[in-house]
């Protein structure tokens, strides 16, 4: 279990750092080089546009690798979109700007984002559930959690060497090739995860299904279409909150109220890492307490910290800002450092691949590729406070909770194997 959560751990943590470093230079550079002719905001709204792009295409992702997961196995999965995100990630470095490639230049660029949310979506299915399925019940969160543990430090690997590159270059040299260097760096991150992840053995559960789903997809809607809804509404206020504070806010303290880029990627950067090591502890609280709980408890705390976390953010103050991102993210952790077994044991084995990747993935399509525009023209049209912001990440997570009332629990409470949507 260790060898596989640790293999599960580094692959979600190298597709989430193409994902990430993305959308750190959605925040920071790629507005005036892809759309030089727009002005600052809109410049701005339109590279966080291509941002969102890579959010809707991470539910056709989940049902492309959903079927191959449900029909060949979860391994397979892993491999082919990690090659397909890694080398779409490259290319995007790779990509020339709108002064050398004109109107083309944006055009590629929502393309590769595509193709970037594309391998992603099929990535956390087979990831979560080739750990989920090998693990023992009684103590699934906390195996399941690991690959949860990835997006953190995709996003701490992403964040850091743009923060050595801000930190080291002059704005010109940021800007004429500095950011591709975390691009380029994502081809050989995706070498050493296809290393790690040759040789893991096949989910015991896939190989005792005798009855494969013929179309996934279709048993998923026309069995669990109730619950994949459920499920997308319950994990939108997770996105929400998180791509607010790693994304939105960058562009917000640097753009709006003047402070360096550099002090900012430290902030969001140590409230990550506190949420990365926290992870493994709400996963043990979800196998004592059980999953809706939790994720329960992390929806009710996001509904009351939004508003206090945009004030914190308008000082301007490095601990201020500190201080509000990171009650922001213990509150997301809460949900999603159990997500991963909860999911997976909300549907049934063969069709589990599809209906759990779409349902996570649909939620970020509700709560992560909107809220930046979203965020960044409410903060435009309100005061120094954005408090428009903190109102859309509250009723987000008020959407959440009703959400998450309407599903069962099914840890510590056992649900039915055959079909646990019903309860």
């Amino acid at each position: 279990m260790a060898r596989l959560a640790g293999a599960s751990l580094a692959g979600t943590a190298i597709e989430f750092y193409d994902f990430f470093v993305y959308g750190t230079a959605a925040a920071l550079v790629l507005g005036p080089l892809f759309f030089p002719t727009f002005s600052p905001l809109a410049g701005t709204l339109a590279a966080f546009g291509t941002f969102g792009a890579g959010f809707v295409a991470r539910p056709l992702g989940s049902v492309l690798f959903g079927h191959l997961g449900d029909r060949r196995g979860r391994r397979p999965v892993l491999v082919i979109s990690l090659l397909l995100t890694g080398a779409s990630t490259v290319a995007v470095g790779c990509l020339p700007v709108y002064g050398s490639l004109g109107v083309a230049a944006p055009v590629l660029l929502l393309a590769l984002r595509f193709l970037q949310g594309l391998g992603l979506g099929g990535e956390w299915g087979g990831a979560v559930l080739l750990t989920a399925e090998h693990a023992p019940p009684e103590r699934r969160a906390l195996w399941s959690c690991f690959p949860q543990v990835g997006p953190a430090l995709g996003f701490l690997l992403a964040n850091g060497i743009m923060l050595v590159l801000s930190a080291s270059l002059s704005d010109a040299q940021f800007a004429r090739w500095g950011w591709r260097v975390p691009f380029w760096a994502a081809g050989a991150l995706a070498l050493a995860g296809l290393w790690l992840r040759s040789s893991l053995a096949e989910s015991p559960r896939f190989l005792e299904i005798d009855d494969h789903a013929r179309v996934p997809l279709v048993e998923v809607v026309r069995h669990h279409g109730r619950l994949v809804l459920l499920a997308a509404g319950a994990l939108a206020a997770g996105y929400a909150v998180f791509y607010a504070v790693t994304t939105w806010s960058l562009a917000y303290v640097t753009e709006r109220l003047g402070v360096s880029r550099t002090v900012m990627l430290v902030c969001v950067m140590a409230a990550v890492a506190v949420h990365g090591a926290l992870t493994p502890v709400m996963a043990l609280l979800g196998d004592r307490y059980g999953r809706r709980f939790m994720c329960m408890a992390g929806c009710t705390a996001c509904a009351l910290w939004m508003l206090p976390m945009v004030a914190l953010l308008a000082t301007g103050e490095p601990l201020y800002m500190f201080l509000g991102i990171l009650g922001a993210l213990i509150a997301f952790v809460a949900m999603f450092g159990v997500i991963a077994a909860y999911l997976p044991e909300l549907f049934e084995a063969r069709v589990r691949c599809t209906g759990a990747a779409v349902g996570y993935n649909l939620g970020g399509v509700l709560g992560g590729a909107l809220t930046p525009i979203v965020a960044t023209a409410l903060a435009e049209h309100g005061g120094r406070v954005p408090w428009g912001v903190g109102w859309y990440l509250t009723g987000m997570a008020l959407l959440s909770l009703g959400c998450f009332a309407l599903l069962p629990e099914t840890r510590p409470v056992p649900v039915p194997a055959a079909e646990p949507a019903a309860g």
